[in-house]
């Protein structure tokens, strides 16, 4: 009986560090989508001299905030209504923001 109940307890935890993992990532394939092609936009503006480094600073400020935002609305697993909602506008202002500093006339010299 002892060796049946430590495989129960082994298979809770396994059962937990995986559940663990699925709610770590909970955001949406298109909100995952979103936030990379950003990011890509981002590291193409400063490669081609677009974005100045405090403007690339900024944005990257930015865009840990939408992560870490991103993190804590997926703890319980799932986004509710209103979670999706507040990410589809954070994502939403930081690629106009990202689209303002790249078309600003400002380069990197």
């Amino acid at each position: 009986m002892k060796r049946w109940n430590q495989l129960v307890l082994i298979a809770a935890s396994v059962a937990a560090l995986g559940f663990g993992a699925v709610a770590a990532q909970a955001g949406t394939p298109e909100e995952n989508r979103r936030e990379a092609l950003q990011r890509a936009r981002i590291e193409q503006g400063v490669k081609s001299g677009r974005l100045t480094r405090s403007e690339a600073k900024r944005l990257r400020k930015g865009e840990r905030h939408i992560s870490r935002m991103d993190k804590r609305f997926g703890r319980d697993g799932s986004y509710g209504p209103r979670e999706k909602m507040r990410m589809h506008r954070a994502l939403g202002r930081e690629s106009a923001r990202i689209w303002r500093l790249k078309h600003n006339r400002k380069n990197r010299v």
